[in-house]
Formats: C-alpha cells, sequence, structure tokens
C-alpha cells in the first residue's frame, strides 16, 4: 500500500511504520519531526498537527491508499486532518482506546457497550475518553464505512512509553524481594503494539471497516504469568512477594494501577480485562505468544535505555515508594 501515518515516531506509530516497512508498503509519515529522525526509506513530512495550514501544505496534492492516526489529544485536530483526506485516501484506521466506554465497564462487553459522550469539534483535551470519542466521530463524519475504529486495550511490548512493562523489567532488574500486586491469578488482557499495527495494517490492505475491541482473548494471561515469565526471559534473581490488594490500598501503595488491577476509587475493577474481542479475532487479529512480547520489550530497553517519560502522564519514577514498599515486605 501507499500508507501515511499521522505520527508515526512512538509507540504505536513506531510500531506502525516499522512493520509497514516489513511489508513493504510504501510509508509517508506527518509529524512535527522533533523526536526521532525518520526510519530509512520514510517520506517524512514535517507540520504541526494542531496548525491546519500547515498540515494541508506539507500534504500538497499527495494521495494515500490508506491512512493511520494515533493522535490522543483535541479531536478538532483529527476533524481537521480527516476532512483534508476524504478525497484523497481510501481507508482511516484510527487508533482508540477501550476508554470510550461509559464507567463503569460492564463484563464481557462487546462494541455495543454504551459509550461517553464525544465532541469532533471539541478543542479539550483533558478529558482522555471524550477526546478519544470525539476522535472517532470526526473520523466517521469524513470517512464512514471507510473508517476503522480500534478501540485498543491495554497496550504492550517496544517502544511502551506509559511505563508498565519497562518499569516492571527495571524494577525486577534490581534483585531482591519484590512486592507483586495480587492475586497472581488476576487476569491481564492487553495488545502488542506489534500485533496491533499487523492488524490495522493488513485490515487497511483488504478495505475492513468498522469498530473493533482490540486486545486478546480474556483469561489467556494473568499477572502472575506475566511477572514470571519476565523473569524467565531476563534470568533476573528477584523473588516475587504476592500482596493482597487490601493490603496495597491500606499502605496507599499504587502496584497494581498500572495494569488497571485496582484503582484507588475502585479496589477491585470490572470489565478492564475481560472485553469480548470476538471481533478482532474474528476479522483476522492474530496475538504472539507473552514471552516474545517481554523478550522483545527487554531487547529494546537493552538497545535505546528507558523511553522518555510521557508529558501527560506520571513519570514511572515516581511510582514506587520504598519506605511503603518496605512496609508492605514486613507485612508479608
Amino acid at each position: 500500500m501507499k500508507l501515511l501515518v499521522l505520527g508515526g515516531t512512538h509507540h504505536v506509530g513506531r510500531a506502525i511504520v516499522e512493520t509497514a516497512l516489513e511489508r513493504g508498503d510504501k510509508v509517508t509519515t506527518l509529524n512535527r519531526g522533533l523526536s526521532r529522525a525518520p526510519a530509512p526509506g520514510v517520506q517524512a513530512l514535517i507540520a504541526d498537527r494542531t496548525d491546519t495550514g500547515a498540515v494541508r501544505a506539507a500534504l500538497g496534492r499527495q494521495e494515500w491508499d490508506a491512512v493511520i492516526d494515533t493522535w490522543a489529544w483535541a479531536p478538532r485536530v483529527v476533524a481537521d486532518t480527516a476532512r483534508l483526506l476524504a478525497g484523497r485516501a481510501g481507508h482511516y484506521g484510527y487508533v482508540s482506546s477501550r476508554g470510550v466506554y461509559r464507567w463503569p465497564w460492564p463484563p464481557r462487553a462487546d462494541e455495543s457497550a454504551p459509550l461517553v459522550d464525544g465532541d469532533p469539534a471539541s478543542e479539550d483535551a483533558a478529558d482522555y475518553a471524550a477526546a478519544k470519542r470525539g476522535g472517532e466521530l470526526a473520523v466517521l463524519e469524513a470517512f464512514g464505512e471507510r473508517a476503522l475504529l480500534a478501540r485498543a486495550g491495554m497496550i504492550l511490548g517496544p517502544y511502551e512509553d506509559v511505563g508498565r512493562v519497562p518499569w516492571w523489567l527495571r524494577r525486577l532488574e534490581k534483585g531482591g524481594p519484590v512486592v507483586a500486586p495480587g492475586p497472581a491469578d488476576a487476569p491481564l488482557q492487553y495488545i502488542d503494539a506489534m500485533d496491533l499495527a499487523d492488524w490495522m495494517l493488513t485490515s487497511a490492505e483488504h478495505g475492513v471497516g468498522g469498530t473493533f475491541n482490540v486486545a486478546g482473548p480474556p483469561g489467556a494471561v494473568t499477572i502472575g504469568e506475566l511477572l514470571r515469565t519476565a523473569l524467565e526471559v531476563t534470568g533476573f534473581d528477584a523473588r516475587l512477594r504476592w500482596a493482597p490488594p487490601e493490603l496495597l490500598q491500606e499502605e496507599g501503595f499504587p502496584l497494581g494501577m498500572e495494569f488497571g488491577l485496582r484503582y484507588a476509587h475502585d479496589p477491585a475493577p470490572i470489565g478492564i480485562h475481560d472485553a469480548d474481542v470476538g471481533a478482532a479475532l474474528a476479522a483476522g487479529l492474530s496475538c504472539r505468544p507473552l514471552r516474545e512480547t517481554l523478550a522483545a520489550t527487554w531487547a529494546w530497553l537493552q538497545a535505546e535505555g528507558d523511553p522518555q517519560p510521557r508529558p501527560d502522564a506520571p513519570s514511572p519514577d515516581t511510582w514506587l515508594d520504598p519506605a511503603a514498599e518496605r512496609r508492605v515486605l514486613d507485612q508479608l
């Protein structure tokens, strides 16, 4: 395909660019050109997405078979870009989020679950869920049935800049007894960024539109399997000490929140890790083994070092209070 990636330097965007190049697609990126040098073979267009005039000038008269957009802030930006591309691209894939569903998420929910309100013309980026829903509506207005909305679950794998698995790998690297957010058999539902990229590109190639929850099958992985496999992949000699959520809550220790196993306002949330992803699986989504995801993430960290903290989220460096961890370990 002739592909335009809006973004393309971080996390999912970088995974999409690399996967597209491996497929043999002709890749164009559009971003500010500040974070990373373009990958070899990529046509790099430079523009600030918030400046519609600059985007229009950068796009010129080019046309593409497909566009993939990872924007997560003001929906108006998505609306402006989608309108510019509506007559010049055959398909528009938008990386959305399961966050667009109204809280609390019902258990085993499919794509028909209640949604938050969103405004495609909004300039507000403070409410992540509303911003993503507004972005969805913007894409649908411009592309209709030619739009693919990928409501991704928790996204892991190489280039993850949220800090979930990178933080845990660095914590396990230090060795010794490590507090782990119990129970160990709590299920996790996630999607590897590379699997998300491959599925979105294949869907674009075949003209697949519609709305999909995109994550691995519910019940396939637990937090215990994730942390134990991380130890096996890296060879670290850390010793996991499983703490019940009640103890973590009492001590104000945030472990478990990074994986959505609990929240400050909801110590035992439901619906987080059991989404119905049957539609995406039926549409060809394939998920690689956990071991491959963890090994690739560790290889990336060793090669490039820790990612820069996201400006819109707390730095992972602030997650762990050693004194609180010591108190929990003493009680265990």
